[in-house]
């Protein structure tokens, strides 16, 4: 592969950032990917503060009417140069983070629609729902975080044992309920 001029590498870097700041979902933030190399489909909503490959542009697909809420994070590159393509009519959430290493390819499914603040590493099939991480909490805090070591607060830290229950009409979710 040709390895690319100082200039085309301040270029990336400066329409990146122009990407991030200026105002445009869906028009001046697309075309700016589009001008650093990405490959990015129609109709494509890319929200505020959306990191898109810096390095590898080119190793970036987009397709048609896919939604990228703010604060995205999308990467093809963790020691060496992946590939991320995102299939048309899916919608990445706020705070999310898509991850290829090196030689490999995530993809995230057509009509798949990930959750707020996950981190994608492997591949979505098409019209998955990936639901966010929700806040239930895991253990009960007995030794206080501040004035203590880490040491005493991970020891301190009491498990909250919880039994599965199916929900109804669904045999692939699991809700957990707390026992005292």
């Amino acid at each position: 592969m040709k390895r690319k001029t100082l200039i085309r590498r301040i270029w990336n870097r400066i329409a990146a950032v122009l990407a991030r700041l200026l105002p445009g979902g869906q028009s001046i933030r697309p075309i700016l990917h589009r001008l650093r190399g990405m490959k990015i489909g129609a109709n494509v909503f890319i929200g505020d503060d959306v990191y898109l490959e810096n390095e590898y542009p080119e190793c970036i697909e987009i397709g048609d009417n896919v939604e990228i809420a703010l604060r995205s994070i999308v990467l093809a590159h963790s020691r060496g140069k992946g590939k991320v393509i995102i299939g048309k009519d899916a919608h990445i959430g706020p705070n999310c983070i898509v991850l290829a290493s090196g030689g490999k390819t995530i993809r995230i499914g057509e009509g798949s629609v990930i959750g707020s603040g996950l981190i994608v590493s492997k591949n979505i099939p098409d019209n998955m729902f990936v639901p966010s991480v929700t806040s239930n909490p895991i253990a009960r805090v007995t030794e206080p975080y501040h004035g203590s070591s880490l040491e005493d607060f991970v020891r301190g830290l009491r498990p909250i044992h919880g039994k599965r229950k199916s929900q109804k009409n669904s045999k692939t979710t699991a809700e957990t309920e707390e026992t005292p």
